[in-house]
């Protein structure tokens, strides 16, 4: 594997019925709440098995792939500057593959403390007040969008 990180992603709101939306807080930036997300390991890695893994790494959900809702709908971003020595020189912008994952309410979380420090649900609007990323924020508004 790469000691690079590979920029292309996955972004999954989780949320549930009510359209409460969970929120973590990163380790490594204390005022900045996001979804879940995370970078491909491989390059041929599905996004669909990028998004479980994340899932299951970040909050201790675990899902199936058939569970995951694809938003069929990417982004593509600028990476913060101070998160680009992650990346191999040059590389700028990330893709990022957007999914929705609908969980029962009170569902448990159980975060990495490596890469998270905390955790909220909010009703959507205020979680996506809440994201630091315009990016973030904007897909927890598209949330009733992609909802049955």
């Amino acid at each position: 594997m790469s000691r690079f990180k590979i920029p292309e992603s996955v972004l999954v709101v989780v949320h549930t019925a009510a359209l409460d939306v969970l929120l973590i807080r990163r380790a490594d930036a204390d005022e900045f709440w996001q979804s879940v997300t995370g970078s491909k390991d491989t390059p041929d890695e599905d996004f669909r098995a990028t998004a479980v893994r994340e899932v299951a790494e970040e909050t201790g959900i675990h899902a199936l792939t058939s569970q995951l809702r694809d938003w069929q709908l990417e982004n593509i971003y600028s990476i913060y500057p101070q998160w680009r020595h992650r990346y191999a020189p040059g590389v700028l912008q990330n893709r990022e593959h957007l999914f929705s994952l609908q969980v029962p309410a009170n569902t448990p979380v159980v975060l990495s403390p490596r890469e998270h420090t905390a955790y909220q649900w909010l009703p959507y609007h205020a979680a996506a007040r809440a994201c630091f990323s315009p990016s973030n924020a904007e897909a927890i508004l598209m949330l009733p969008r992609f909802c049955p």
